[in-house]
């Protein structure tokens, strides 16, 4: 009979968090788990958007909050699933997201016609979404990692009205940088190593297994993340790339930036962008954490949060450290203390 009371007074507690959704509670422990998507019925928080090219997007909506972050992940063509991290942060901190695949992505839409993967026409994709999910300059902060970073710069670029912030999370401004600062790296290497990586490319082998089991064990494991064998939606989401896309966009290999995106720059529009923006480097990154702290001085209301222990996903290697800053930066522009 004690068991049995026990799980009846559980029960009677939690039942303000269990309402039907027509009577929603207002019991402020409850409210950021009361999240309805518009429709007939709830998806747990999924929300298929259309696009005026009449494909669709996925979006999942996570949360109940007056901040609202609409998180861009890397590729391009990669999937929101390795920035599922957030889900473990962002709702102790009161901090409504979206996760989104892009289109070309695992769980949107993914026409082969390439004429679309444009930066272009990505920029004007985000804005869809934003309008679709109902964000605004009150409310809406933009977090795009990697190349989603690359996508973000170039959306406040144009919609930096519609923003309250903007997160640009392991990304230089300017792909020649990113290109020469990759270079680098791989000179770091053992001469043996890059020796045998060389033979392949020269012979365009990018897909060949062992050429793309040294690139992760050699380099991966090193500058992308630095928890290796990776974390299972790190894993899942290599995946599950569109790798036709990537290649077409970024180049056929890390190592061989070639696509569309090889002479790409923002780095002298920085100071265009007067919407708060937060810089995100890390000590073993591909990216020059260095320039992420100049791309903070350059625009008009920037910091910067620095990772001493993470790699381009110090959201992993470096988790506590980056959340932490991550988390800050938007608790304070949400309280108009920067």
């Amino acid at each position: 009979m004690r068991h049995l009371f026990i799980a009846l007074a559980l029960v009677i507690g939690m039942a303000g968090c269990h309402q039907d959704r027509a009577m929603p509670t207002t019991d402020e422990s409850c409210s950021y788990l009361y999240a309805t998507t518009p429709g007939d019925y709830q998806m747990g928080g999924v929300q298929m958007i259309a696009l005026r090219e009449g494909y669709k997007v996925w979006t999942k909506r996570h949360g109940n909050s007056p901040m609202k972050v609409l998180i861009l992940h890397g590729g391009p063509a990669g999937t929101h699933e390795y920035l599922e991290s957030f889900q473990s942060f962002f709702p102790q901190a009161n901090i409504e997201f979206y996760e989104y695949d892009q289109l070309g992505s695992y769980r949107s839409d993914q026409p082969t016609d390439m004429g679309l993967y444009t930066i272009e026409r990505f920029v004007e994709e985000v804005e869809q979404v934003r309008v679709a999910l109902g964000l605004d300059s009150t409310n809406f902060f933009l977090l795009g990692h990697s190349w989603g970073g690359i996508l973000a710069l170039e959306y406040a670029l144009k919609y930096q009205h519609n923003m309250k912030g903007l997160i640009v999370s392991n990304m230089t401004a300017d792909f020649h940088k990113y290109a020469a600062y990759n270079n680098k790296l791989r000179e770091e290497l053992r001469p043996s190593l890059v020796d045998t990586l060389k033979a392949f490319e020269d012979k365009g082998l990018y897909t060949d297994p062992l050429y793309l089991g040294l690139v992760e064990k050699e380099f991966y494991a090193k500058h992308i993340c630095r928890i290796y064998p990776f974390p299972e939606p790190v894993a899942r989401s290599f995946k599950h790339f569109n790798m036709e896309v990537y290649a077409y966009m970024q180049g056929p290999s890390e190592f061989v930036p070639g696509g569309i995106l090889k002479d790409w720059t923002v780095w002298d529009r920085l100071k265009e962008l007067r919407v708060p923006t937060l810089t995100v480097g890390a000590k073993y990154d591909s990216m020059n954490p260095e320039e992420m702290k100049e791309m903070a001085a350059l625009v008009q209301n920037g910091q910067y949060h620095y990772c001493p222990n993470g790699s381009h996903m110090a959201l992993w290697d470096d988790q506590q450290v980056y959340m932490n800053g991550v988390v800050g930066f938007i608790h304070g522009v949400g309280k108009g203390d920067r």
